[in-house]
């Protein structure tokens, strides 16, 4: 999610031992990603250039250890024998996105040496999590197998986060982990977000009582909208009618129970508007314009950052040296270097510095995935079977989501193509590349190059996750 802050860029964040407001010099200076390095033990070493890594690999002083992100391991070297300076993360936190960074600082200037963003799919898991529910509520109406309702009376311990929003926890702690294993990470650097979502909703500054007064103060939801909306129906300005309550976003496509996102509308336009997107059920621009600014957009996102910020600082300091910078500093940071607005940018930004000199093009793009499902029966979108999968995870020593290279002799897809497989009983597999899918590959043309684990993997420039 975008960060909303309202602080003026030439402006200092105040408070103590603040860095002065001074000039960095010349703008950053864009470095391919770094190659981590690991010694003959597994042991990680500091991150060199891709050149020397080339060279090593060449010479054959070093073998591939994993393919993405790239390690190699040396087979002559061990720590002892090696000077390593470490390096430090910074964490810029979001509900969709989450930017890390890790980078070398000495004397105030970071240097960026390697970039990940991560793509949650906490809304993926809320969505199938509410499906699952709506199953098992069908299931015990009819004469079925089902399983009995839970109550909701049990106690929950402290801290308790709901899957989805657990999952952007333990997504950027795995992260950290792995980073961990692969570059001598010596302290973490994480922004606390911190949002005034009543603030927000409100669309201006609020000062005293008025946080504890609503949208409702002073009213009742009908007689609000019915007051609002002069008694009209909002799509076809028909009065005198029974009115009833209708969502401009429907809930089944994310939209939320603010009074913002509802509006009165006659029974006949409620029912032909259904569930579908507003866009395709107003076609005069002018009303849809008027209705778009009317409906505020959920604070789904703000409320996500919010519930897992401390969950993710107490889960970090105790594996690392953990620092803590507001998302005001971050952007008088950014701002005084002169860099555009990212996840990742704000995490090589994130705490005291002075400057920063290098930054780092492209940047890896993980995708949370998932390791597959353990239902077997999929169903349509009615909840009724559809197919059924195989019991079996691997087909000839590939599993779905392996990242392979295969190499097609002729054919419709003579060639080369690097991807994720998909696997086939039949022994003739299904490549996803970033061009688009080769079928009916035969296994026997295929070579392993790395593991699934969870996350789809590509490269993508700075500026264009900026």
């Amino acid at each position: 999610m975008e960060h909303v802050r309202g602080e003026i860029p030439a402006a200092s964040p105040g408070g103590g031992g603040v860095t002065p407001n001074q000039p960095v010099g010349e703008e950053p200076r864009e470095r391919h990603p770094f190659v981590f390095v690991l010694d003959k033990h597994g042991q990680p070493l500091q991150p060199c250039t891709p050149a020397r890594a080339r060279k090593l690999l060449k010479k054959g002083r070093a073998v591939v250890h994993r393919h993405t992100p790239f390690v190699i391991r040396l087979k002559d070297r061990t720590i002892a024998e090696s000077e390593v300076d470490g390096v430090e993360l910074g964490i810029d936190p979001g509900s969709r996105h989450t930017g890390i960074a890790a980078f070398t600082a000495r004397a105030g200037e970071r240097r960026g040496r390697y970039a990940v963003q991560l793509d949650h799919r906490g809304a993926v898991i809320r969505k199938r999590m509410g499906q699952r529910a709506a199953y098992r509520r069908r299931r015990r109406t009819s004469n079925l197998r089902y399983r009995a309702p839970r109550f909701n009376n049990r106690a929950r311990p402290d801290g308790w986060l709901a899957p989805s929003l657990r999952h952007r926890v333990a997504t950027a702690v795995s992260w950290v982990t792995r980073l961990s294993r692969w570059a001598p990470v010596r302290a973490v650097h994480v922004e606390r977000v911190a949002f005034d979502t009543h603030a927000i909703s409100a669309g201006r500054p609020l000062e005293g009582a008025e946080y504890q007064h609503g949208t409702l103060h002073g009213t009742e939801i009908r007689e609000y909208l019915l007051a609002k909306f002069g008694r009209a129906c909002v799509y076809c300005n028909i009065s005198g009618v029974p009115l009833n309550i209708d969502h401009v976003h429907p809930r089944s496509r994310g939209g939320s129970d603010r009074i913002s996102n509802l509006v009165t509308a006659c029974i006949p336009c409620n029912e032909t508007k259904s569930n579908r997107p507003v866009e395709e059920f107003v076609r005069d621009k002018t009303k849809l314009a008027k209705m778009l600014s009317r409906a505020k957009a959920p604070l789904r996102d703000a409320a996500a950052v919010q519930s897992t910020r401390w969950a993710l600082w107490r889960a970090l300091d105790q594996m690392l040296p953990t620092h803590i910078a507001s998302g005001g500093r971050t952007k008088w940071n950014r701002t005084r270097c002169g860099l555009p607005k990212s996840h990742t940018l704000d995490a090589l930004n994130v705490g005291k510095l002075d400057t920063v000199t290098e930054t780092v093009t492209p940047i890896l793009v993980a995708g949370c995935s998932g390791r597959g499902q353990h239902q077997r029966t999929s169903p349509d979108r009615h909840g009724f079977p559809r197919r059924t999968s195989p019991r079996i995870k691997t087909v000839h020593g590939y599993a779905t989501g392996d990242l392979v290279t295969a190499s097609v002799p002729k054919g419709k897809y003579t060639g080369t193509h690097t991807g994720r497989v998909m696997i086939r009983t039949t022994g003739k597999f299904d490549i996803r590349t970033p061009h688009g899918r080769a079928a009916g590959i035969r296994h026997t043309n295929i070579r392993l190059l790395q593991r699934g684990d969870g996350y789809t993997y590509t490269h993508q420039p700075e500026q264009a996750c900026a």
